[in-house]
């Protein structure tokens, strides 16, 4: 399933569609991988280093963590995970991305800084913070690098990445997308 995700990917992004919106080749793929994953959690629990090992793991979070047509399945999932980071099944940062993810297209502030978007400089920046003071402090914990590296590495890997010529449009197609999946 990661193979197959990363490639369509590569693919995408190789002819700028990645870059236009959820590109419907990207969209199918998320959901047969949602179905897929969601099948699986149901009858195994979280996918843990012990029943799958550590790359095992990591997949399924990659994959859970594009699921984003399916939202009801990751805020299902983000006990399921946050569990299972207790446990020493997972990865605490796979647990930081996740809840980041769900906060994002909910549009609600987030806690570690983990998503980007075009600021109205037409940088890469993270998307709002629920606590810009105390960000570095969580992201310690679950064992994520000061926001400051990030940022430098998102503008500097979004470099060739073409920025949305109208952000507002953007947004109002962000905003719709989301609420016709459930985010909103």
């Amino acid at each position: 399933m990661v193979e197959e995700d990363q490639r369509v990917r590569a693919e995408l992004d190789a002819t700028g569609e990645l870059f236009g919106g959820y590109a419907p080749k990207m969209a199918e793929v998320h959901r047969r991988n949602a179905q897929e994953i969601e099948a699986m959690i149901e009858q195994y629990g979280w996918l843990g280093k012990s029943l799958v090992e550590e790359d095992g793991a990591s997949a399924a979070w990659l994959i859970l963590q594009h699921s984003i047509g399916h939202p009801e399945l990751q805020r299902r999932c983000l006990p399921i995970l946050q569990e299972a980071v207790e446990r020493g099944e997972a990865e605490p940062a796979h647990a930081a991305y996740l809840e980041d993810r769900i906060r994002f297209f909910e549009r609600r502030p987030q806690r570690y800084g983990t998503h980007f978007d075009w600021d109205e400089n037409g940088q890469m920046s993270p998307y709002s913070l629920e606590d810009p003071e105390r960000v570095d402090e969580y992201r310690r914990v679950v064992g994520l690098p000061p926001l400051e590296e990030r940022i430098e590495e998102a503008r500097k890997n979004t470099g060739e990445e073409p920025r949305p010529a109208d952000l507002k449009k953007r947004e109002d197609e962000m905003r719709a997308w989301a609420k016709s999946v459930g985010w909103l």
